[in-house]
């Protein structure tokens, strides 16, 4: 158990990364209760409206489609920490003036509308800038460990947040929950003051004219193994990845569920994220594109079975394993852009990866609202796992056709799914067995 757990937690050894971990958590677990919070806010303001919800939700990432290229060629060009200082501090204050509106009593719906947009600026220079900078904290060989650990430290919160949300609405009501969320969100501006500088490892900053969005872009469309990993999470991020839209919808117009409850179906998926966010922290090389290829088909599936759950208790069992592949999967893509690129390009590529993957979260949410709106909130979650399910068989498609890979299936000794190479390919066959393969 001890080798266990050195293995898994072996980047907290880093105190810079301690610090980071550290306020991350404090600070996510106030956004998913201020997020919680507000889901329910939107629902009893607008008449319990799905596309109220999807309206939020666009508003909330629309500043990630607009902004976060821009974000990544600032972390290339500048102090990554010294941005995020600046980022996290202007998203407390942001949500500190709206967390005393709505204690006020005098929260609007519009109001909620002009907050989820000044709140998603925030995070749209945050969150690009946030992810390159992993990589300065920690040596290469403890990347994937660093990322994994903060994909998990993100489910973490997405446990306890709704939980904690939850609860308190039942006992008070969402102003207090408000003002609770606001004041874990200031925990990391004092972690990031207090690292070492010198411990960072920055990577070489190019001149200010120098770090073009342009050259990221044409970096990666030479790189074939970094657009099919990004390519599939742009149809994922937008069509399946809405559950913040869906959730809150399904608990309360579906199964009839009161704001505890609700946090519960959010708790549900989180518990299963953070099961597939721990399953990738003992990596240790960049994975195989199948491996993110097979965790898409997963999740495409699951999907589509949480649409189809009977009654509340069925969809919270479902969204276990659905949250843990939706991690596992996106985790794993991103370790295989972050650990595929040139440190000199981090930024501007890791802008690109959240642009497709949150940033196109308005056009989904939107989309989610309007069709749950008009056909009903389990067939939009079961349509979006479709959709999800057929892109990850395309790109699969895709892949073995370029490559000249086929797979085929042994069942002596044991059943094994092995993968042949191409003609080209003088690297050796890769067997694996069946149910590792699944």
């Amino acid at each position: 158990m001890r080798s266990v757990l050195d293995t898994t937690f072996r980047s907290l050894r880093v105190r810079n990364y301690r610090l980071f971990a550290t306020g991350q958590l404090v600070k996510l677990v106030g956004v998913w209760m201020m997020f919680t919070a507000q889901d329910w806010l939107v629902l009893d303001l607008s008449g319990n409206s799905p596309g109220a919800l999807g309206a939020v939700a666009s508003l909330q990432f629309l500043p990630v489609l607009l902004l976060t290229l821009y974000a990544g060629k600032l972390a290339d060009r500048f102090d990554k920490r010294r941005l995020l200082v600046l980022a996290n501090a202007a998203f407390a204050v942001t949500a500190i003036v709206f967390a005393i509106l709505v204690a006020s009593g005098h929260a609007q719906l519009w109001h909620v509308f002009l907050f989820a947009g000044l709140l998603g600026i925030a995070n749209a220079v945050e969150t690009p800038v946030r992810q390159a900078f992993v990589s300065e904290l920690v040596e290469l060989p403890l990347l994937p460990n660093a990322l994994a650990l903060s994909a998990a430290t993100f489910n973490t919160a997405r446990i306890g947040g709704p939980a904690l949300a939850g609860v308190a609405l039942a006992v008070f009501d969402t102003g207090p929950v408000f003002l609770i969320a606001t004041v874990l969100a200031i925990a990391p501006v004092f972690s990031y003051t207090r690292m070492r500088a010198d411990e960072l490892r920055p990577a070489e900053r190019q001149a200010k004219e120098d770090a073009r969005i342009s050259d990221g872009l044409r970096y990666v469309g030479k790189r074939s193994d970094l657009v099919l990993p990004i390519a599939l999470m742009f149809v994922v991020g937008m069509i399946g990845f809405n559950f913040p839209v869906t959730l809150a919808a399904l608990a309360k117009i579906n199964f009839n569920a009161g704001p505890s409850s609700f946090g519960l179906l959010t708790t549900a998926l989180a518990v299963g994220a953070l099961g597939g966010a721990l399953a990738g922290s003992a990596r240790r090389a960049r994975p195989s594109i199948y491996l993110v290829l097979g965790a898409a088909i997963a999740f495409g599936l699951l999907e589509f079975a949480v649409g189809f759950a009977p009654n509340f208790v069925v969809a919270m069992l479902v969204l276990v394993p659905t949250g843990f592949f939706s991690i596992y999967l996106a985790q794993a893509a991103n370790h295989r852009v972050q650990m595929g690129v040139d440190p000199e390009f981090r930024g501007r590529v890791m802008a690109l990866y959240v642009l497709v993957f949150l940033g196109t979260t308005p056009i989904g949410a939107s989309l989610a609202g309007w069709w749950g709106e008009h056909f009903g909130v389990a067939s939009s979650i079961s349509g979006a796992g479709v959709v999800c399910f057929v892109a990850a068989l395309v790109a699969t498609v895709w892949q073995l056709r370029t490559s000249g890979e086929r797979f085929e299936m042994t069942l002596r000794p044991r059943p094994r799914l092995v993968l042949i190479p191409g003609a080209a390919d003088d690297a050796p066959v890769v067997k694996v067995p069946a149910r590792e393969a699944a």
